[in-house]
């Protein structure tokens, strides 16, 4: 806290008690710092904290005086219960990561953001360091809020960083800053596509000379160019990692589901000079994580893939183009501004199985393309796959969940509808099932 104090930043607002807003309240009170105030939009959330009849206006006052606006994530600025207030006080709000860099400025960093792999590339790159004897904290938008990491062994911190964290971000400076891709995706939470965009790259913006940035895309280049980023530039050329995925014996990684994600990991482990078999050799006991083209069974002619974490057809388009024979579970709640291009892939679907209450929305996109069945439901989709691939017993199907949609109709969340899956399938062959 020291730091804070010396450069005058002594009073904060932590606006947002979910997981995120709550580590921050634990971090302040371990490090016995009280200049706080907090505010959630839930009135029970709030109640907890002691808030008065009065505590819209005591929180409105409490913006005002701040130093500073600790923003959990999910919050939009459109939404927010006291918008006029965050929107006049917009320039003092950050997040938790910008707090994870004020207080601890030494420490080693590798900040992964993109649409789609986020997940998947941080937990491969958490495998291989650990792999090769270097210690490794993971945490940001995937497990553990930043705030709680264990940094007293002095790890190099691996943070998955959402569009929404960086869209409010002021300080993260990432030694390593991975940009993996861009496609329309919360455009229902940011302002603009342009803004989205925006967002990402701030992973770049406060990189000095020493640092590195990762990017795989031209016109990503064009743009980190002109913005005139200080970090040393590691531009991803696909071939030159093409040709030492054979010696990768892991089916998961092989996968083009994971060819952009693995191309980062392989340039990144060079820059931290992890030699060349020692990355393939750690890289053999990976696993995967779940819901991310899960293959969780294969029985005869059958395989099972449970890819319910893809939320846009830029997701699913990965498990669509590395698999043959598809019978493919979609739907859910579409995402604003995402575009089916089902030309590349259509060869690959032998028919479409749509479920969710935004049926109409894609059958409009089906129509005309791909053999669909309307079935509402994930079980009476699943139902209709079994009935439909009964008498297929000469060739390899793959039976897809791969929604390309948010899965807040029908389901809590992605794991949710994932695991609804999943259990579908156990139950059907009535046993516990083992790749």
């Amino acid at each position: 806290m020291a730091s804070l104090i010396s450069n005058s930043l002594r009073t904060f607002c932590i606006y947002g008690l979910g997981k995120t807003g709550t580590s921050v309240v634990n971090y302040f009170n371990n490090n016995n710092f009280k200049e706080y105030c907090i505010w959630d939009d839930d009135k029970a959330k709030r109640a907890l904290h002691g808030f008065t009849t009065n505590d819209t206006i005591v929180s409105s006052s409490c913006l005002d005086r701040a130093d500073f606006i600790v923003m959990s994530p999910g919050i939009s600025l459109k939404k927010a219960s006291l918008k006029k207030k965050l929107i006049k006080n917009k320039d003092k709000i950050i997040t938790d990561l910008d707090l994870f860099y004020l207080f601890n400025p030494t420490i080693k960093s590798i900040v992964v953001t993109g649409t789609n792999g986020k997940s998947t590339t941080c937990k491969i790159l958490e495998h291989v360091l650990k792999k090769n004897n270097i210690y490794v904290e993971l945490g940001g938008n995937i497990g553990k809020p930043v705030l709680d990491l264990n940094l007293e062994k002095n790890p190099i911190v691996i943070i998955e960083a959402s569009s929404f964290q960086l869209a409010y971000s002021k300080f993260v400076k990432p030694d390593y800053a991975i940009l993996l891709n861009i496609t329309n995706d919360h455009l229902d939470w940011h302002v603009s596509a342009k803004e989205y965009i925006n967002s990402k790259f701030k992973i770049f913006s406060n990189q000095e000379k020493n640092n590195f940035a990762f990017i795989n895309n031209k016109i990503f280049l064009k743009k980190f160019k002109k913005n005139k980023y200080k970090s040393k530039l590691q531009f991803i050329n696909l071939k030159k990692y093409k040709k030492i995925k054979k010696k990768i014996k892991n089916d998961y990684l092989n996968s083009e589901v994971n060819e952009q994600n693995m191309s980062f990991v392989y340039y990144l482990s060079k820059i931290l000079k992890i030699n060349e078999k020692s990355l393939i050799n750690s890289l053999k006991s990976f696993k995967g994580l779940p819901h991310r083209h899960e293959i969780f069974c294969k029985r005869n002619n059958k395989i099972f893939i449970n890819d319910s974490k893809a939320t846009s057809f830029e997701a699913s388009k990965f498990a669509l183009k590395s698999n043959k024979n598809i019978f493919w579970i979609v739907g859910g709640l579409p995402k604003t501004g995402d575009r089916f291009q089902l030309k590349e892939i259509k060869k690959n679907i032998v028919k479409a199985y749509i479920i969710g209450k935004h049926m109409k929305n894609f059958k409009r996109y089906l129509k005309g393309k791909i053999n669909f069945r309307l079935c509402g439901t994930l079980k009476n989709a699943v139902i209709q796959v079994f009935k439909d691939s009964r008498n297929i017993t000469n060739k390899k199907i793959t039976i897809l969940l791969s929604p390309a949609s948010a899965s807040y109709d029908q389901f809590k969340n992605f794991e949710n509808r994932g695991n609804y899956f999943k259990n579908l399938i156990i139950k059907k062959f009535k046993q516990r099932l083992n790749v």
